[in-house]
């Protein structure tokens, strides 16, 4: 018994476009039954879903209209009664919406095979030290000096909203925005833990340590994408307490903020402003449940889909930065690369090599589904 030949790859894509459709076309009619009117909070969620669902489908929709284009004119070279010089026209436009069609089935691969590349053009990148005391510290500065150099190459914008510094110099923890067009595809692939092994500025006997920092990169949505009910939000405010435990002011201005149905806490106190450290908090806490939630959801699909976009456990080690041997090995591509121009922020050859492997591991999970 000969077994069936294996979909191409465009076959998996446009049946998992297929899929999508179907369920736009389920909710179209559910949002038009009487019962669903009668639920205002399930009528808001299927309108949301739809509309996400309408964007995502956008290019599938232009597929459709280019592959009925082509029918056409491959309908009228095989009509031998038409005029030669009529049929020259439609055999050239046959092979200009061939190329069309390949070019766009391979946007929608892209579009699909996408590492959870919500479209927005701001990032929250939280860093944070790990093990290593002072010397992660360190190397958490370093890693903020690495994607501030990036940012500037990309001429996008780079704003801290809440720091920790350490003793030396180093940072406990950093909260900054970055802005600009894809950032957020961009960095998407960076969050996870990173490794340095180098000897420390403290190390009086020339030892190599090994120190640690995560990173988490969380998408910021619009206000419009992530609705939370103030109602579910417990604000505190307090004085702003510096370093050392001295006061920065003397007034309340320090702003905390407890997201009840999830227990997500976000601190701001940098702003003397506590008009300025509330907007910063609610600009992070907004994009920590958008993340929560959209975690969740990814978990629920299936189990194909979370091969696809694997655990993103943030503890994961994902990359080592020898400085002894002037290299960064990316462990996800089991590459290296040289340790100065990444410092330096030139990081597009390794983010591109990430985007292509991450891309062929889920076109590849597709194909097993």
């Amino acid at each position: 018994m000969s077994e069936k030949p294996a979909d191409s790859p465009g076959e998996l894509i446009l049946r998992q476009f297929a899929a999508l459709a179907a369920r736009q076309q389920g909710i179209e009619r559910e949002l038009q039954e009487a019962a669903t009117a009668n639920h205002p909070a399930r009528l808001v969620e299927l309108a949301r879903e739809n509309g996400r669902l309408a964007r995502t489908l956008e290019p599938y929709r232009e597929y459709e209209r280019i592959a009925g284009r082509l029918a056409e004119a491959r309908e009228v070279l095989a009509d031998l009664s038409h005029d030669p010089d009529f049929r020259e026209l439609a055999a050239q436009e046959e092979r200009e919406l061939a190329l069309a069609l390949a070019a766009q089935l391979e946007k929608m691969t892209d579009a699909l095979l996408a590492t959870d590349e919500i479209a927005v053009d701001s990032a929250i990148l939280e860093i944070r030290a790990g093990t290593g005391g002072e010397e992660a510290a360190l190397f958490a500065r370093d890693l903020v000096a690495m994607y501030r150099r990036y940012t500037e190459r990309r001429g996008w914008r780079f704003e801290p909203l809440e720091m920790s510094p350490s003793e030396r110099g180093g940072l406990r923890e950093i909260i900054v925005n970055i802005r600009g067009g894809g950032a957020f595809r961009a960095l998407a692939l960076e969050g996870g833990g990173h490794r340095v092994q180098r000897v420390p500025e403290t190390e009086a006997q020339g030892r190599i340590h090994t120190s640690a920092a995560t990173v988490a990169v969380l998408p910021e949505p619009d206000e419009g994408d992530i609705q939370i009910n103030p109602a579910d939000v417990r604000e505190d405010v307090s004085r702003a307490g510096g370093p050392g435990g001295q006061n920065v002011n003397k007034v309340e201005s320090a702003v905390q903020l407890t997201h009840l149905p999830t227990g997500i806490v976000v601190r701001m106190r940098d702003e003397r402003s506590q008009h300025k450290n509330r907007d910063k908090a609610w600009r992070v806490l907004r994009s920590r449940v958008f993340e929560y939630y959209d975690a969740q959801r990814r978990a629920e699909r299936s189990d194909t889909r979370r091969k696809m976009i694997g655990s993103g456990d943030r503890n994961e080690r994902i990359r080592t930065y020898n400085f002894p041997q002037a290299r960064v090995t990316d462990h996800r591509l089991n590459r290296n690369f040289p340790l100065e121009r990444i410092l330096a922020g030139e990081m597009d050859e390794l983010l591109t090599a990430l985007r292509d492997h991450e891309r062929a591991l889920r076109l590849a999970a597709l194909r097993v589904a």
